[in-house]
């Protein structure tokens, strides 16, 4: 049983501010406010919580338990004022207290039908007073939105309540936020998943460093493309190919392989940024004239090279009388220790190298020198060891630009595959350009047929395998094969495979297993199960023999109940689909509505992992369908036979009370008549038909029949009988359903089944075809 948290972190706004959790019933306040990051010292002068329309005090946090379906608003009100140092009244509490207090009197129970509308479509059902509480605590305005009852949308897992700090809020998506789009290092953040066919910003896997060859600076940068195996079908520079660059080199490394197209594993030490090295006829009284030490690589690591960079930035020139330029040379000295992780030496100060340039020029000159070291951690320090020429018409400067440490090997990225990229500095690269670096990437992924078993990666598209590689992945479910139910998944891959549904999404944010399985589920109009410990999925599509049979004969008496979903103005007459397109890679939308609908009021649908059109336009009719034909929601007992069907299994349904066929047992049976237990109403010219239940608790027929002459009692079967009534008194008699066309009965969806002690209570919704149409 779950609880609703409503927290509103701006009362100013407060519809705007708000957001909508669902947590555990059963936890205390004072564990709510701490998952929200509330330490206990802070409940006093921190955020109102109101249970309700009750007020908690603050000394009843730790022992207040939130109870099933309770409403919790938690307020997070502006500190200060009022006394000075925030520690008398607060004047602004007061007004916004007012301000709420008659914002909720007047709106809370004029928005409190929207508010439930809002929160069945979540799948949790309020009372009138709940839903009341809420549009009066949150001022929630809501319109009513599309019901989808047999494929709902995702419901995303619980996101960090937190106000804020280091680590509380997830960091944007680069591949669905256009602000987040670009190369980034996304630390503490997970390692992306891609399934299907996708453009992707690959995160950085390691620091990217730069040098100088040549005098041309080179920039170095690996990124991780995701979890797994890809195709790369394209390399791009925003949008531009990669080709076309000829100042860019590129490696792609499988999971398991080793960077070839530079060090990967390069620190850069932030200390040195350009420290001028002052020449011996400058050096202050009493200063030794080096530039550091500085620590070249941290805690816990080990070096097997050194890299320092130098720069002239005037050039090295003395400009003669005539106009012409003279050579200037500057000389410098690189020393090195190695130390301990407590930053103490472990010998003494030893050369790396005696380095001088000469040159005449006055166009900046940059240099990388490169040392190997016996592996270790060191500190590095620098001293010019040449007289510096001060007069105006000389460019004779030297900095220190930049310290760089190799480490030994190369790290283990884990199952990964990575993007290795060289690039020169040119015109034609700019630095915003160089983290615009982005692929286009096809998921390899084994396939399972029922006779080859797994075969090897391949590239796919296919939102079965996606599935199949989500419950079995370390990054997923860990679940064996024994555990997923394969052949329905190869089954439904031949199905999607014809329809031209794929899945094409990258998972690169924190969320639950099953939220990422139903979001794969979805793309497909399909939902995950689980069922006797196997995870299952179960495709909403034309179903036409019903599993099971259930009648007055087998409903509990007083049980069965019918709620009507009665459409208002406001209810959504078409659907927009949001999805991300393959020809853009950017978001896009498609608005689809019933031939005889307006569409005038049409309600926005995410379909997460949809890149085309047409599959998005499929989708959105389908949903417009749903919530038009799908508004019968029935609720019925029976005994352990309702333990037959599963979720969205189609079942019979006869009742008298909505008139949906009749039905009874069959007493006696000869020939091809039939003597039932209850007289049966005929409709003139209108052909008939009679459906019996098997002993199995399956459906066999439906059968044409006619009336018997003279006798309500008894029809005569005019289709051969698959089966044999059974009449006697040793167990229960076959059941019928009888009626005109396909009136015999209601074929619903099933919805939920609940044991109820020795019953089973069973939650369907009224099929129609018409859902079906695409």
């Amino acid at each position: 049983m779950t609880a609703s948290v409503i927290i509103v972190t701006n009362p100013f706004e407060p519809v705007t501010s708000r957001s909508v959790h669902a947590v555990e019933a059963g936890m205390t306040v004072g564990a709510l406010l701490l998952e929200c990051g509330i330490a206990e010292e802070n409940w006093v002068t921190g955020p109102e919580i109101r249970i309700g329309t009750d007020m908690v005090s603050a000394d009843v946090y730790a022992l207040r338990v939130i109870g099933a379906g309770d409403i919790v608003t938690v307020i997070r009100w502006p500190m200060g004022g009022g006394g000075g140092g925030g520690g008398g009244k607060n004047p602004m509490r007061v007004v916004l207290t007012i301000a709420v207090m008659v914002a909720a009197f007047y709106g809370g129970a004029a928005l409190a039908p929207y508010v439930g509308s809002a929160f069945a479509e979540a799948g949790i059902g309020l009372t009138m007073e709940a839903a009341t509480a809420i549009g009066a605590g949150a001022i929630t305005l809501a319109g009513t939105a599309l019901i989808n009852t047999v494929v709902p949308a995702p419901k995303p897992s619980i996101p960090s309540m937190s106000w804020g700090g280091s680590g509380a809020i997830p960091a944007a998506s680069p591949t669905y936020s256009l602000q987040a789009q670009g190369n980034q290092a996304r630390l503490g953040q997970p390692i992306p998943v891609i399934y299907g066919r996708h453009l992707i910003y690959p995160d950085l896997a390691c620091e990217p460093y730069q040098d100088y060859v040549g005098g041309e600076q080179f920039l170095y940068q690996l990124h991780v493309v995701g979890q797994g195996e890809y195709e790369i079908g394209q390399i791009r520079i925003e949008d531009t190919p990669i080709s076309s660059f000829e100042e860019v080199q590129t490696e792609i490394v499988p999971p398991g392989g080793e960077v070839t197209l530079f060090d990967p594993d390069v620190i850069t030490a932030a200390e040195v940024a350009g420290q001028e090295l002052i020449a011996p006829n400058l050096v202050a009284s009493g200063d030794d004239g080096f530039v550091g030490p500085f620590t070249a690589n941290p805690v816990d690591t080990s070096a097997g090279a050194l890299g320092i960079d130098v720069v002239m930035p005037r050039g090295l020139y003395y400009a003669n009388d005539s106009g012409s330029l003279d050579a200037r040379t500057v000389q410098w000295r690189v020393d090195t220790r190695p130390i301990d992780d407590n930053g103490d030496p472990l010998a003494e100060w030893a050369v790396l190298g005696n380095e001088s340039r000469t040159a005449a020029t006055n166009s900046p000159i940059r240099l990388s020198f490169r040392y190997p070291v016996s592996p270790g951690r060191y500190e590095v320090r620098l001293k010019r060891l040449d007289t510096k020429d001060t007069a105006e018409r000389a460019g004779h400067e030297i900095r220190w630009a930049a310290l760089r440490a190799t480490l030994v090997g190369q790290p283990d990225f884990g199952p990964v595959t990575l993007l290795a990229v060289k690039m020169r500095a040119t015109d034609n690269l700019t630095q915003r350009s160089s983290r615009m670096i982005n692929v286009i990437a096809t998921r390899k992924l084994p396939v399972w047929s029922e006779t080859g078993g797994w075969s090897e990666p391949q590239p796919t598209r296919s939102i079965a395998w996606a599935f199949a590689d989500a419950c079995k992945a370390q990054y997923g479910g860990k679940l064996a094969d024994a555990r997923i139910d394969l052949k329905a998944l190869a089954t439904l891959d031949a199905v999607w495979i014809a329809r031209g549904d794929s899945f094409d999404a990258v998972f690169d944010t924190s969320m639950t297993v099953w939220e990422a399985l139903t979001r794969i589920a979805r793309c497909g109009r399909a939902v995950p199960i689980q069922q006797g410990g196997i995870v299952r999925i179960i495709r909403d599509q034309p179903q036409t023999i019903p599993v099971a049979l259930f009648g007055p004969r087998n409903i509990v008496k007083g049980s069965f109940k019918i709620k009507y979903v009665m459409p208002g103005d406001d209810t959504a007459d078409a659907v927009t689909v949001e999805y991300f397109s393959s020809r853009s890679w950017k978001p896009d939308e498609t608005t689809a509505k019933l031939a005889d609908s307006a569409g005038d009021n049409p309600a926005k649908v995410n379909l997460f992992g949809c890149t085309a059109k047409d599959h998005a336009q499929r989708e959105g009719l389908y949903i417009a369908a749903n919530n038009r034909y799908r508004r019968r929601l029935v609720t019925f007992r029976t005994e352990l036979e309702g333990m037959i069907p599963t979720y969205g299994d189609l079942v019979a349904i006869t009742h008298d009370m909505p008139r949906w066929g009749q039905g009874g047992e069959v007493v006696g049976h000869q020939g091809d008549v039939l003597a039932l237990s209850e007289p049966v109403e005929w409709t003139e010219g209108a052909a008939h038909y009679l459906a019996l239940r098997r002993r199995d608790g399956g459906l066999a027929g439906p059968y044409r029949v006619q009336a018997v002459p003279g006798d309500p009692t008894k029809v005569r079967v005019l289709d051969p009988l698959t089966v044999v009534p059974y009449t006697g008194g040793s167990e229960e008699r076959t059941y019928f359903s009888f009626g005109p066309g396909q009136a015999w009965a209601q074929s619903g969806r099933v919805l939920g089944i609940r044991p109820r002690g020795e019953q089973v209570e069973i939650s369907a919704v009224a099929e129609d075809a018409r859902v079906h149409v695409n």
